[in-house]
């Protein structure tokens, strides 16, 4: 496995820290703006990314370019849907997303405001819907990023950190241990299942709340 998994990291390191910093702001930037994250999680990017990091300098680097470059990508995605939401969401891809979807994301808005968006970050397809839904309500830019700002710096630092220990942890111990592919294999999956779990938890939460006459944030949403 060892050998294998050397292989993989070996390419990853092999390119060029500009050009995969580069790539990773890149499929961050689409990742929300324009869906490309319900074909290829952002989390799979990042983690694949992170694994060739050799250094702070690089740790930082990509740490701020995954940062910004979700930024970007939310920001795009809620100026589609200031502009084009209606179009989008008639569009072909639109209606593959499927109604419900689109339904969910705005009642999920609707009820929680400026926690929705915080919250959408961590849950699966929400986090692409969500801005553009934001650019169709009256909430106002800044206070999108407001809110969305800190919930994509927690997600870029839980995600490059990992991807960086787990490989960093497996070149220093492979040259000792025949088994440290697997040391590698189980701190990714390890934070992988946390992260499910944490992702579930939230959904179940938030689905719980939904159901509450009173859990409304409708402030956050109908500002002026």
């Amino acid at each position: 496995m060892n050998d294998i998994l050397s292989w993989i990291l070996d390419i990853v390191r092999g390119v060029d820290p500009g050009l995969r910093v580069l790539l990773v702001g890149l499929g961050m930037l689409f990742e929300t703006s324009i869906l490309i994250g319900l074909i290829v999680p952002g989390d799979t990017v990042v983690i694949v990314a992170s694994t060739g990091i050799t250094s702070w300098a690089e740790y930082a680097a990509l740490l701020v370019v995954v940062v910004g470059g979700a930024l970007a990508g939310e920001s795009i995605g809620f100026a589609l849907g200031r502009f084009f939401g209606p179009r989008i969401r008639a569009s072909r891809l639109g209606q593959k997303l499927g109604e419900r979807n689109w339904v969910r994301a705005e009642n999920y808005l609707d009820r929680r405001g400026g926690i929705a968006v915080f919250i959408s970050r961590f849950l699966p397809v929400l986090h692409a819907l969500i801005p553009l839904t934001v650019g169709t309500s009256a909430m106002r830019y800044r206070r999108f990023l407001a809110w969305t700002a800190p919930a994509c710096i927690i997600w870029a630092v839980a995600y490059v950190s990992v991807g960086w220990l787990a490989a960093g942890s497996y070149r220093q111990l492979s040259s000792q241990l025949h088994y440290a592919g697997y040391i590698f294999a189980a701190i990714i999956a390890v934070f992988l299942v946390v992260a499910l779990f944490v992702k579930k938890l939230i959904e179940r939460t938030e689905a719980r709340h939904m159901e509450r006459p009173d859990a409304t944030d409708r402030g956050e949403t109908r500002e002026p």
